[in-house]
């Protein structure tokens, strides 16, 4: 390629012009870009034809895939009729009415109404919002507290990146804003004590949140966020109990629960919702991604009776919800959405996933439970994760600086496979829905390569395994 090229090339126009979200500045500027410019199936090309099959679904999120031709349909039928109008001021059009009807009637337990944003993010933050409101509908003008979970993941507007619990949300942003809170991550393999089982272990977990509901004051604490798994934290299974048991604690200090179903919901799990694979009990949902397989930014808030009275009650006193967003139910992102519900419902995708979803549950298990660098294995339905450790014994995990997660990810890329690392050394699986036994044993077999990879790299770095 001439120098002239070069220059003119994507990968240069990039690094001269866009600021990437998750990316280490620098590292980009030398190392540029991998340009994505085309997708069929579960799979995507890159610009020099190289092809990938996507195992975490983009980001959690491209359920149906990247090249659904009843998806791009809707959305041009929906942009020739009515390319856009909002919700202010009781205004309304059939895809949001029709998508919020929809989602209620697949709601996991009753829900009064739908919210809708662009994001996951705006989701939640919208979630938080509404429970201050509420509480100051009920003149509990102190309860507004808000718990999250170490390792949690909410998003990343200033509110849900304070109720997220990673690190590298909070870093350099000065965040956790006040009145943001964390208990502990509800991960065994990690947090158990010895001899501790899973039931005994989720009461400590149980018991650690009643602890900070008390030495915080109950009068001022609002709600508590939770994944039904925790995604970008690990995929995080809770321990047997572990929300039933949680829910018992909140209910007792009237503290509302919100299931971020941002990533768990619409099959991922096995079931329609992360919150019945997981016995949640929410009273108020947030769901995002799949909701539209991501072919529109669109995510939605379902609110409960109990919630909605309040802050009905409020609008009406001060004559507006002062909260909303341009493109709130756009008609273009819902008309999409509810055609992916509809594909959901008439391709049995569910049905599917119980096929698939053991399959590669059970296959990561076999290949890779006794490989020397895997600690554990941990998932169900269609998302999973393989945790890297340096000691199998003690679960100690490889020291972050040397990057095992992220290079294993990199070799995995070099076998045709767009993987996602985890913190704490951890490699996702999360793959678009469709995905089949054929293309799911690619996948596996690319990862056998890369932990081939990554353990001839650490040998010759002095690593020695330790069983």
């Amino acid at each position: 390629m001439s120098s002239s090229a070069r220059l003119n090339s994507l990968a240069a126009r990039d690094v001269a012009s866009v600021f990437h979200p998750y990316t280490d500045q620098i590292a980009h500027a030398e190392n540029g870009p991998v340009i994505i410019a085309q997708g069929n199936g579960v799979r995507v090309l890159d610009d020099a034809g190289k092809s990938y099959i996507d195992v975490v679904a983009g980001l959690w999120c491209a359920s149906l895939g990247f090249s659904n031709e009843r998806l791009v349909e809707a959305a041009a039928k929906q942009m020739r009729a009515l390319p856009f109008y909002h919700a202010f001021a009781s205004k309304s059009h059939e895809p949001m009415i029709e998508l919020s009807e929809m989602l209620l009637a697949r709601a996991p337990v009753p829900m009064s109404k739908v919210f809708f944003a662009n994001s996951g993010s705006e989701a939640n933050d919208s979630a938080i919002k509404m429970i201050w409101y509420y509480n100051n509908a009920r003149g509990l003008h102190e309860k507004k507290k808000i718990i999250g979970r170490i390792k949690g993941y909410h998003g990343i507007t200033l509110a849900s990146a304070s109720l997220t619990g990673l690190p590298y949300n909070h870093k350099s942003f000065d965040l956790p804003l006040p009145g943001f809170l964390h208990t502990m991550t509800p991960h065994f393999y990690h947090g158990a004590l010895p001899g501790e089982s899973e039931e005994e272990f989720a009461t400590r977990c149980a018991d650690e949140l009643e602890k900070l509901i008390l030495a915080e004051g109950p009068e001022t604490v609002a709600a508590l966020f939770a994944e039904p798994i925790m995604g970008a934290g690990g995929v995080i299974i809770p321990p047997v109990g572990y929300f039933p048991k949680v829910k018992a604690v909140l209910d007792k200090y009237d503290v509302l629960l919100v299931a971020d179903e941002v990533i768990c919901g619409f099959g991922r799990t096995g079931q329609y919702w992360g919150s019945q694979t997981m016995d949640v009990q929410p009273d108020i949902l947030t769901c995002a991604k799949a909701l539209s397989a991501a072919y529109l930014p669109i995510s939605a808030v379902m609110v409960n009776d109990r919630v909605f009275g309040p802050i009905a009650e409020e609008t009406h006193k001060l004559g507006t919800f002062g909260h909303g967003f341009t493109y709130s139910g756009h008609p273009v992102a819902a008309a999409v959405a509810v055609e992916t519900l509809k594909i959901y419902d008439e391709t049995n995708i569910l049905d599917h996933i119980a096929e698939v979803g053991p399959y590669l549950q059970s296959e990561l298990r076999r290949r890779f439970t006794d490989h020397p660098l895997v600690g554990e294995v941990r998932g169900t339905g269609l998302i999973a994760a393989l945790e890297l450790v340096e000691n199998k014994t003690t679960h100690q995990n490889f020291d972050a600086g040397r990057k095992v997660g992220a290079r294993t990810a990199k070799h995995l890329e070099g076998f045709g496979i767009i993987g996602r690392p985890l913190p704490g050394d951890g490699l996702a699986f999360s793959p678009p829905l469709i995905i089949t036994k054929p293309e799911l044993d690619e996948v596996l077999d690319g990862v056998e390569k890369a932990l081939a990879a990554i353990t001839v790299d650490l040998r010759a770095e002095g690593f020695s395994a330790s069983a």
